[in-house]
């Protein structure tokens, strides 16, 4: 799957959250978006966690950019959130780690094409950052 549910939310909330002045909470965004709280808070957290958000607590607290829009790539959103980056297909990056066996690969006509894919889109994420999508 390319994008899950989580990093459609981190997407989403990077976004929104960049274009307010001061903290937001997750109570606030996930109103404000139309999403599950408990889902929110658990991405917010994750963004946290990597050092893409900063968490402020009490009275006026709630998440900021640690970094500008510039400085957060695609890419590092997904790795945040999903642990991996956005996958084309589930075949091995390596033709010869085959999941279905050496026999197999040998024939596999749409693993080279497969990998160039998943190639262009992996240097597209690491290039693009929150402020190119939010010029666009």
């Amino acid at each position: 799957m390319l994008f899950t549910k989580a990093s459609e939310y981190a997407l989403m909330a990077i976004i929104a959250i960049s274009k307010q002045e001061g903290a937001t909470d997750a109570v606030t965004l996930s109103g404000d978006l139309k999403l599950s709280y408990s889902f929110m808070a658990k991405v917010l957290q994750s963004l946290a966690k990597a050092g893409i958000l900063t968490s402020r607590k009490g009275a006026g607290g709630g998440f900021v950019l640690a970094k500008t829009p510039s400085e957060i790539t695609i890419e590092a959103l997904l790795r945040a959130v999903d642990d991996h980056c956005a996958m084309v297909f589930t075949c091995s990056a390596a033709l010869c780690n085959c999941p279905s066996g050496e026999a197999k690969s040998s024939l596999c006509l749409i693993w080279p094409f497969l990998n160039r894919l998943q190639s262009k889109i992996d240097d597209m994420l690491a290039a693009t950052t929150i402020a190119d999508l939010i010029s666009d």
